[in-house]
């Protein structure tokens, strides 16, 4: 179980820290770097494909329609996603980035509900309303509804839902995802060059170098969160999660100089109590058992 924890720990403290990475790019526009981003995602996955000889597995799943469009949907919302994330950070949202990813759990059960069918007990509801005011106080403040944390939050329930349905393993998960985006990213980046408007060759070597690592930055941390859920229970993976947000936030707050007002702590705090009457209810509802890496949201 130590080991577990480990890899739990790197995983979520890699996504926590990935605003300090994307700040290095901040000359770049987002659907650059969300191209860039895609390009060497693939690079890297492609490589441990050929050495692992998976190639064949990937065609086999490819083949089944169901499994084809799952993968179609997960390129799709993981594209939105990457992007927003990117976009929020180098913006000056980080403290929306955050509160997306505490909310997300809490819409995975709500699109549970409306597509899976599943109940839900009172506490569960529970959380989903106090979430709700959450948002909802967070809206009265900003004037406007927070469209970068619901749209975070909203896009990545979406991708779980799509992982499940296409049940690959995280390494041809991100293979197939990052093979349909390819194509989009790759005709992108070569028509900003042509236009002359592109920023990447301009860049310091070493920055250059930095962006060709985002496809280790990217799949590392699913690699450690795959061997997390073969070594954890899926109730403790739950509670390691908000290692990310949490993360995030800090830095925004201590780094980055966002504002966080008092009615920032009163929407975070009911998203707070969302959570914890959220998890209290999954761990009492959950057995301890170890979750094959097949059955989980890669991240």
């Amino acid at each position: 179980m130590k080991k577990g924890i480990i890899y739990a720990v790197l995983a979520y403290l890699s996504w926590g820290f990935l605003p300090l990475y994307w700040r290095l790019f901040t000359a770049m526009p987002a659907w650059e770097i969300l191209a860039q981003r895609i390009t060497w995602s693939f690079v890297f996955v492609a490589v441990l494909v050929t050495v692992s000889k998976q190639w064949k597995r990937l065609k086999r799943v490819g083949s089944s329609r169901r499994s084809a469009a799952a993968i179609v949907l997960c390129s799709i919302f993981i594209s939105l996603n990457w992007f927003l994330f990117i976009w929020a950070v180098n913006n000056n949202h980080v403290i929306e980035t955050s509160l997306g990813y505490y909310m997300n759990p809490l819409i995975s059960v709500l699109f549970a509900v409306i597509f899976l069918k599943e109940r839900l007990s009172p506490g569960q509801w529970l959380s989903l309303f106090l979430a709700g005011a959450g948002v909802l106080i967070m809206a009265v403040q900003y004037g406007h509804i927070p469209w970068v944390a619901i749209s975070l939050a909203v896009t990545f329930a979406l991708y779980g839902l799509a992982k499940k349905i296409a049940k690959l393993d995280v390494l041809l998960g991100l293979t197939g995802e990052t093979i349909i985006a390819l194509p989009v990213a790759l005709g992108y980046l070569f028509y900003i060059q042509s236009q002359g408007t592109g920023i990447f060759t301009s860049l310091p070597l070493f920055s250059i170098l930095l962006l060709m690592l985002s496809g280790v930055a990217t799949a590392m941390p699913l690699f450690w969160f795959a061997k997390s859920m073969q070594l954890l229970p899926l109730s403790l993976v739950g509670f390691i999660q908000y290692i990310a947000p949490t993360t995030s936030l800090l830095l925004a707050i201590f780094l980055f100089n966002e504002p966080f007002t008092e009615g920032n702590l009163i929407s975070f705090s009911f998203i707070w109590l969302a959570l914890i009457i959220y998890s209290f209810v999954t761990f009492k509802k959950s057995k301890v058992k170890v979750v094959p890496v097949s059955q989980a949201d890669a991240l």
